[in-house]
């Protein structure tokens, strides 16, 4: 006989159980926290500014030609509030629509190619907030609809209601209108008008790139947006913003001279399918700019020399290689696009694939089957070869060459002229038939040790075997020049313009610093790297003959390290005193 069977029961748990004699056997049911779930994805997004991309491919999903995105504050009891209002013109909603709005994972929009929204996630984004009301009609039937304190009520563990009405409005125009209280947690520095205008060209679908390609489903599609910072609504065309390919090479260089490659401007336009996966079609545009070019056509990338904007950025935080879905940039690929390492800068380039796959909060293509990834990387890789191979790139190289012979031509002038003028203002001494001129950097310090040492014997306790100009100036010297280098003690010799507190060498193996002048007092401190500690100990002359000594000393270390300041070292020892120079001189 089979052994008998005994339905032992199911609970709450997701477990159904059976006993067999002794043994149990059992299944679990996968359950999901819901509550959990909704707070993850609603905080999956971020950048707020994510609101506007998810509210702008909704509209265009929703075929609106009118979209209105207008940020403001509003006062109640006494408290700012943020405030986003949100219109369309699109289709609407009707019950499953709503329901689909606020659900999690329930996209209506599923499994059309034409649509933007397929994962169900976008609209979460509107949960940060204290207040979502959503205002809809279709066909002649209003809802309004209204979720109060939705991530209040999640941290609480509980799923937020919404409360609901219909009514009857037939006069009305098809559209949707949502109004969000306290998004962000009533932040508001990410929301001014320039950030929002930027942030619409480049990441959402209004800042689409089709129309390179003669898409015009949307061209006539507008947009109202209004940040914090402004008071009316500004109109926003549809599409990315390119710049103006500019004229000959050639006229470039006459136009603009040494900042000629600033000025280029070149787009390459290209759609096709990839090799490995030929039923997958991409579309890409690669436009190679010069800086100039980019800050003329683009406010916000920042410029040298002028004041921060709120949200600017650089060049190289912007530029590059963007891999795109439904023509929206989603993520940077720049190690794809270079050979020397930092070419992708010259690069404002997308390329666009419907077969990537997203992540829940459309922050990176990662999803993607790695298949698929090195497929549109050897497209990339493949255009962007096309164009360094290019005439037009040599013609780029050539006139980067061009502009830094130029530069060089026109550094080496202001160079010669900044010279002679500080050689005029110089001061300068007379000394055994030589004109010593003082020194007005370490470069001149070890110059005029060289010359004293050549023409006075014994003027340093010191004799220097070899120098190094490495990383600053050092030298390696011997106490005196009649033992043989081989059994000689050996040690550095640091020199420096101006001594301070921050000494940026190591006290080790140092015997002597000579720099030409010093504001260090008696008794204060200097660290070199190694954390050791010194202290500047001043001793006046002994006699008339003598000079005074300036020696870094430590209680745990034997050595002093001395310190001939020349200014008052040759003063002193040489009665050498500089005097400027007059038109009477002759050298």
């Amino acid at each position: 006989m089979p052994p008998k069977r005994r339905h032992v029961g199911s609970g709450n748990d997701g477990c159904k159980k059976i006993k067999i004699n002794s043994m149990e056997k059992f299944t679990i049911t996968p359950r999901v926290d819901e509550t959990q779930e909704f707070i993850e994805i609603a905080n999956d997004f971020s950048n707020p500014l994510d609101l506007v991309r998810e509210a702008i491919s909704n509209s265009f999903d929703a075929n609106a030609t009118k979209i209105e995105i207008l940020f403001g504050v509003i006062k109640n009891y006494g408290e700012t509030i943020l405030e986003i209002n949100i219109e369309d013109n699109g289709v609407g909603m009707d019950e499953s629509g709503l329901q689909s709005f606020f659900d999690l994972g329930n996209s209506q929009r599923r499994g059309f190619l034409d649509k933007i929204g397929e994962k169900g996630h976008g609209t979460k984004i509107y949960f940060n907030s204290s207040n979502i009301k959503v205002e809809t009609t279709k066909d002649g039937i209003t809802w309004v609809a209204e979720m109060r304190e939705p991530m209040k009520q999640l941290f609480d563990r509980k799923i937020p209601i919404v409360d609901v009405e219909k009514y009857q409005n037939s006069g009305k125009q098809n559209g949707t209108k949502i109004t969000i209280h306290k998004y962000n947690n009533n932040r508001r520095e990410r929301f001014t008008h320039e950030l929002l205008c930027d942030y619409a060209r480049w990441f959402t679908k209004f800042g689409s790139f089709e129309n390179q390609f003669e898409l015009e489903k949307h061209k006539n599609v507008k947009l109202l947006i209004k940040g914090l910072d402004r008071e009316n609504p500004e109109e926003i065309t549809f599409g990315h913003l390119f710049p103006y390919e500019s004229s000959q090479v050639q006229d470039l260089f006459e136009q603009h001279n040494v900042s000629a490659p600033d000025h280029f401007c070149k787009r390459i336009v290209k759609d096709g399918y990839l090799k490995k996966h030929p039923e997958i079609r991409y579309n890409a545009v690669f436009s190679i700019e010069g800086n100039r070019v980019k800050q003329i056509s683009n406010p916000m990338v920042r410029r040298h020399g002028k004041p921060r904007i709120n949200g600017d950025y650089t060049v190289q935080e912007r530029y590059g290689l963007w891999l795109c879905k439904d023509f929206i940039p989603i993520q940077r690929k720049n190690e794809w696009i270079i050979y020397k390492g930092s070419e992708f800068v010259k690069f404002h380039a997308f390329f666009n694939c419907q077969d990537l796959r997203l992540t829940a909060n459309r922050g990176s293509v990662d999803n993607t089957p790695s298949e698929l990834l090195d497929d549109i990387k050897d497209e990339v890789k493949e255009i962007y070869n096309s164009i360094i191979q290019s005439d037009f790139w040599r013609e780029i190289d050539w006139l980067e060459d061009e502009a830094d012979a130029f530069k060089t031509i026109e550094k080496e002038k202001k160079d010669f002229e900044w010279r002679k003028n500080k050689l005029l203002k110089s001061n300068i001494c007379a000394y055994e038939n030589l004109i010593l001129v003082e020194p007005e950097r370490e470069s001149g310090v070890f110059a005029l040790t060289i010359q004293l040492s050549s023409i006075v014997e014994n003027i340093f306790p010191f004799y220097i075997l070899d120098y190094d100009t490495h990383s600053g100036i050092d030298v390696i010297a011997k106490g005196d020049n009649t033992t043989p280098i081989t059994s000689s003690k050996l040690y550095y010799i640091e020199f420096k313009h101006y001594l301070t507190t921050n000494f940026n060498h190591s006290f080790v193996n140092l015997y002597s610093i000579v720099c030409w002048d010093t504001a260090i007092k008696h008794g204060e401190v200097i660290r070199d790297l190694g954390g050791e500690e010194r202290k500047l100990e001043i001793i006046q002359p002994a006699h008339s003959t003598d000079y005074t000594r300036y020696f870094l000393t430590n209680p745990r270390s034997i050595h002093k390290i001395e310190v001939f300041v020349l200014k008052d070292y040759l003063k002193q020892k040489l009665n050498i005193e500089f005097r400027p120079r007059t038109d009477k001189d002759t050298l």
